[in-house]
């Protein structure tokens, strides 16, 4: 990890909660939301991971399995308008992780046609 001051920290992937791509390196005041507070409006897969310290953080997956990375998970977390972007949360760190929703489907169903006629004694006002 190379730090503000221009130095490099070496840091054991087992000892990695998360790693939080920021808009700015200024630290904020305000504390960063952990759940969503309603169903997510964000494309993807909504996940709720739970952390091997039990700490318990929702964010959206891509849904696209080609974007799924072998050592890790990249989110958009619940507040993505706060400082933080994107979060990657290697596997390691996690116990568990379970999809609650998926948000925008690209899979619609078929609407069912009415078989049924309509009655002969109904007025045709556009023929």
């Amino acid at each position: 990890m190379l730090n503000l001051h221009g130095s490099v920290a070496v840091i054991p992937y087992s000892d990695i909660k998360s790693v939080h791509f920021v808009r700015e390196f200024e630290p904020t005041r305000q504390v960063e939301q952990q759940a969503f507070l309603t169903r997510p409006k964000l494309d993807g897969l909504w996940v709720r991971m739970r952390f091997r310290d039990e700490d318990l953080l929702e964010g959206v997956l891509p849904n696209n399995l080609l974007q799924l990375e072998h050592f890790g998970f990249t989110v958009t977390p619940p507040d993505y308008t706060y400082n933080n972007q994107r979060l990657f949360i290697p596997k390691a760190a996690l116990k568990e992780i379970q999809v609650l929703g998926v948000v925008g489907s690209p899979l619609r169903l078929p609407r069912r046609k009415s078989k049924e006629k309509p009655p002969q004694d109904q007025i045709k006002l556009f023929e």
